[in-house]
């Protein structure tokens, strides 16, 4: 053979997608769903040392492990690529078809019903619930000695959801009954996102049955909702609204299913990391009283004695970039999965047809590769001249492409709203009894923190 005749032999073979490694410490059955589970975020760090895209195994499954900046975005915004997975097949148990959920154009559908309702334009509308909502906040803390936050930043964001969005009756009640079913319901869901044997999971055991009744509440909940707006209809540009008008590809009224599929997403996806935000940041600010302290003197600067207005959250630059840093190193969600629709490529490795993909935007976010003191809590790092030289796509919190987060401005705005009414009113001291470690779930959040707010 000559070698003009082997050279496109050669160029070839080197053009041909390579097959990612598999990770190493994979148990018998288990695979690495064990380590998975037991420490997540530091098993997903390590990943990368083994290379940017590695296959894995959770149980019996093999998927692909993804764990660069520029190779989870280009994920996000591949069309070969779609919902499905460890993740999102484990959550359809709970969100149905909604847009959380669905792919193609059913999704493109969804999206564009529930869109206006949470454009910018229109955050605005929703600016006085938000504020009567951290005040209220605020003076339900003046006379606690203790507050614990994990029930308070929860309850906050679904009376926040449920009156902008929902405009709903009875709000405390479905924060009560929201909260005690999601807590068992995302724990749970992660466990069997992590060990996948489904037949197990239909036992008669205790905390089975104990999931279905919370599953149930949930399912409950939405009908509830609907029920209730149906009895009492308003006018006006709410969330629920929207869906109640919302028609399907034919021009007719969405189905009772799909509508309710779209209701309980919006109560899971709306509250739950909107809430354990809340959580880390005010965790966050209470480790590092400097930042607080300046976050305080800028709030008194841009607004003073009247009250905020979403105006204002524009200018607050360092409440912003507290939350962007409290986003990148606490996220709420740290885990998302993609299917392949087809054969394709990812960075020069070779994705099956339906291969589950699987990364953590925590990991991605905390990579040592992307920030300096990638461990530290800096929300200078987000300063124009400081953020020009963070990687593409090493902070997206909300994701990219068709499936980043409809509600990225609402939870912002709300977050900044929250913050610059209690933090210029207390200053915050962790308790001995508080516990500060992770629960895992699909979300991670403080297990229990208790905080003494001291008044400025």
């Amino acid at each position: 053979m000559t070698v003009e005749s082997a050279q496109p032999e050669a160029t070839e073979a080197a053009s041909k997608p390579l097959e990612p490694e598999f990770a190493g410490g994979a148990l018998p059955v288990l695979g690495h769903s064990w380590k998975m589970a037991r420490d997540p975020v530091g098993f997903f760090t390590r990943l990368r040392d083994h290379g940017d895209i590695v296959r894995i195994r959770l149980g019996p499954k093999t998927v692909y492990a993804v764990n660069s900046p520029e190779h989870t975005g280009a994920l996000g915004l591949s069309p070969d690529f779609g919902i499905g997975g460890p993740l999102w097949d484990t959550m359809e148990v709970l969100l149905g078809k909604g847009v959380v959920t669905s792919n193609g154009a059913r999704h493109r559908r969804q999206r564009r019903t529930i869109q206006p309702p949470l454009r910018m334009d229109a955050i605005q509308r929703y600016e006085s619930v938000m504020v009567e909502e951290a005040r209220a906040l605020a003076e339900r803390w003046e006379s606690k000695d203790t507050v614990d936050v994990t029930a308070e930043a929860f309850r906050t964001s679904v009376r926040i959801m449920a009156r902008c969005l929902l405009r709903t009756e009875n709000i405390d009640e479905l924060a009560n009954r929201l909260n005690a079913a999601l807590n068992i319901v995302i724990t749970r869901m992660f466990r069997r996102m992590c060990l996948s044997f489904g037949p197990f999971y239909r036992l008669p055991l205790p905390s089975h049955r104990e999931f279905d009744r919370a599953l149930a509440e949930m399912h409950r909940l939405a009908d509830e909702l609907i029920a209730e707006r149906r009895r009492v209809p308003m006018e006006g540009h709410d969330l629920l609204s929207a869906l109640l008008e919302a028609k399907d590809e034919n021009g007719e009224p969405i189905s009772e299913q799909e509508l309710h599929d779209q209701v309980i997403s919006l109560l899971t996806a709306s509250t739950e990391t909107t809430g354990v935000q809340l959580m880390w940041l005010l965790d966050l600010l209470t480790e590092h009283p400097e930042h607080a302290e300046r976050l305080r003197e800028e709030v008194e600067s841009v607004v003073g004695d009247r009250t905020i207005t979403i105006g204002d959250v524009r200018k607050l630059t360092h409440t912003n970039n507290v939350i962007t840093e409290a986003l990148r190193l606490r996220p709420a969600v740290w885990i998302l999965t993609r299917r392949a629709f087809a054969e394709t490529e990812l960075g020069g490795y070779r994705i099956p047809a339906g291969a589950d993909v699987v990364y953590s935007p925590m990991a991605v976010q905390r990579d040592p590769r992307s920030y300096e003191r990638h461990l530290e809590f800096d929300p200078d790092r987000w300063l124009p001249e400081r953020a020009k030289d963070v990687p593409k796509y090493a902070n997206v919190p909300f994701s990219v492409g068709n499936r980043k987060c409809p509600g990225d401005h609402f939870s912002m705005a709300e977050l900044a709203i929250i913050l610059a009414t209690v933090i210029p009113k207390f200053r915050f001291e962790f308790l001995p009894e508080a516990d500060r470690s992770t629960h895992i779930g699909l979300t991670l959040q403080p297990t229990r923190l208790l905080l003494k707010a001291v008044p400025r």
